[in-house]
């Protein structure tokens, strides 16, 4: 259901994952409606899954984090959206998508991803 074009399920699950950054007014307001704080997912399988796939997904996070730090090492400054990154093999990456992804994704990677990512200077990393 959407109203002003917004998608209400997913704000509202938005609204229940990210409760604990709502200030305590919009948790009233959303608590007087019967909304309550999202369970929080069993973490410890997910990460276990992250750690050990040697699939397309974990390639994909280091192909991104070796044009990431050759970009850094290039610019001297963390890229904006639209950054792309030549490698040495003529391969073009799109680092600035690529960050941002892993910025929204943030609370499915793997803490040894989300340490790499901040010793790189990614402050939301922390």
């Amino acid at each position: 259901m959407t109203r002003h074009g917004e998608d209400i399920g997913r704000w509202l699950a938005t609204q229940r994952r990210d409760w604990d950054r709502l200030n305590e007014e919009q948790q009233a307001r959303l608590g007087k409606l019967g909304v309550k704080k999202a369970a929080r997912a069993r973490k410890a399988p997910a990460k276990a899954a992250t750690a050990s796939r040697q699939g397309k997904g974990g390639e994909a996070f280091q192909k991104g984090l070796e044009a990431l730090t050759q970009y850094l090492a290039r610019e001297s400054r963390m890229p904006g959206r639209a950054a792309v990154q030549e490698m040495p093999d003529g391969d073009i990456r799109r680092v600035g998508v690529w960050l941002a992804n892993q910025k929204q994704r943030r609370d499915r990677l793997h803490p040894d991803q989300l340490a790499a990512l901040a010793h790189l200077g990614a402050d939301w990393a922390r």
